[in-house]
């Protein structure tokens, strides 16, 4: 008898979560869950591994159903860690992540913890998924997803996706939407601006402001699709090598 996929869940925006929460219940319907999640918030912390403190992993239950729960005191990609190489007892058939309050388009892929998870399990060979809505409240409406998440989660699970390679998927905030548009990444980045106060007891100190500038008017990529109501899905590869410059590094005189 063939066994149901095993289906690793994880986040950056803490285990309790909305929007883990609502992947669970997709994933329940797909396969046996183990879901592995930060016991609090940890996004924007990008691929960051825990080195210099403990790591704590406990067995916990959020709500009900069938899956598993552990809570982590570390990163998103500590989580995937941990499940790979302690919790688990074989390798997941499918890995996803999210679904984050918060989209992770264009450049915000590098600093996604949603994303890391996502990519930590593919460093490990497993098929995964980064799933994030736009929309930042904590009572964001995560049902409009779910059917698409289903979709693609059993696509993934039934044709698999290359040695190297996770999908980046992100919804506008809409009730419903025109389509899974497949995209490119935006070329776009943060302009950061740093506010800087002093404290009462005369400390300098800054928060971290700043705005998203869209530089890239083409019509393939993740932020025109979500402009204009699609699911974006961006193929993410973590190999960073610029293939297209080594030949012309080889003619540097060196």
């Amino acid at each position: 008898m063939n066994k149901k996929p095993l289906i690793l869940v994880s986040n950056d925006d803490g285990i309790t979560a909305p929007g883990v929460r609502a992947l669970i219940s997709v994933m329940n319907e797909l396969g046996d869950v183990v879901v592995i999640a930060p016991d609090s918030p940890q996004s924007g912390m990008g691929h960051a591994v825990t080195i210099n403190e403990t790591l704590y992993c406990n067995e916990i239950k959020v709500d009900d159903g069938p899956q598993r729960e552990y809570k982590s005191s570390g990163t998103p990609a500590d989580c995937v860690k941990l499940a790979v190489s302690e919790i688990l007892d074989r390798k997941p058939d499918l890995c996803v992540s999210g679904i984050n309050h918060g989209s992770n388009s264009s450049i915000n892929v590098i600093y996604s913890g949603t994303m890391s998870a996502a990519v930590e399990a593919g460093v490990e060979g497993i098929p995964a998924i980064g799933f994030s809505l736009l929309d930042y409240s904590w009572d964001a409406n995560f049902e409009p997803l779910k059917a698409y998440i289903k979709k693609i989660a059993l696509n993934v699970l039934e044709n698999g996706l290359p040695d190297g390679v996770v999908l980046n998927v992100n919804f506008p905030k809409s009730e419903t939407f025109k389509g899974i548009k497949v995209c490119r990444q935006a070329r776009a980045n943060w302009v950061e601006e740093f506010d800087k106060r002093v404290n009462p007891q005369g400390k300098e100190y800054y928060w971290l402001t700043g705005k998203f500038v869209n530089m890239d008017k083409g019509e393939d990529t993740d932020e025109w699709a979500l402009a204009n109501n699609y699911v974006s899905m961006v193929p993410v590869q973590f190999d960073l090598t610029a293939h297209h410059f080594i030949h012309k590094l080889n003619n540097w005189n060196l």
